[in-house]
């Protein structure tokens, strides 16, 4: 049997979110006030099915221990956060401290905040800070995309056996196929790497705007 890919129409996305658990209240409300307040920039936050699938990950992952780079108003941390239980720890990177003041609300009102970091300044430079050894059990990518390559090698080395990598926007809204810019070149840059590491296995899994999820071995 040949199988056809599947092109998921803006009907049939309605669907999907029709047939996925719904966004609690802290979720809605945390997604509209970024829609309506930061119109120009929305685009950052990650899809509420992309949010829902953290989620879920973190917690049948056992994840304990998770870093995220690219903060934003806070939806992706919002969701490992809860992922992660009340014993467990994130530490977030981002560079506009106005943003993630907005997650700091909606963190507080879900009851997370008190397992969630907040790191500002050039992601690079702060990882630096972390320790060297296997600790992590979760990690999300989501920030400049000409960092892509170097975020990864930078936390690879700090994820434990059967840790978790996930990458967002590895599709690129389709650029990846005809990259023009830095920013795509980035993410095709980054891909080729990624699929050529012999440290991790991986899949793209084409949810929002494609999310690699890597295990290392």
């Amino acid at each position: 049997m040949t199988y056809e890919p599947l092109a998921l129409t803006a009907e049939l996305h309605r669907y999907l979110l029709a047939h996925s658990t719904p966004p609690d209240p802290v979720t809605a409300d945390l997604i509209a006030e970024t829609r309506r307040n930061l119109p120009d920039a929305a685009g950052m936050q990650v899809a509420p099915e992309q949010a829902a699938f953290l989620q879920i990950l973190a917690t049948v992952a056992g994840a304990k221990r998770a870093v995220e780079i690219g903060t934003f108003t806070g939806l992706s941390s919002l969701a490992i956060a809860r992922g992660l239980g009340a014993d467990g720890r994130l530490t977030c990177y981002d560079i506009n401290s106005d943003y993630t003041d907005v997650a700091k609300r909606y963190w507080a009102r879900a009851g997370v905040d008190d397992r969630i970091e907040v790191r500002i300044g050039p992601a690079l430079d702060n990882l630096k800070d972390l320790p060297d050894d296997e600790h992590l059990d979760l990690v999300f990518i989501d920030a400049d995309k000409e960092n892509y390559t170097n975020y990864w090698n930078a936390l690879l080395p700090r994820v434990r056996k059967n840790g978790l990598l996930l990458v967002d926007n590895v599709l690129w809204s389709g650029r990846v196929l005809d990259p023009r810019n830095d920013r795509d070149r980035g993410v095709v840059d980054f891909n080729t790497a990624a699929v050529s590491d012999p440290r991790v296995e991986l899949v793209i899994v084409p949810i929002g705007d494609g999310i690699t999820m890597a295990r290392k071995k």
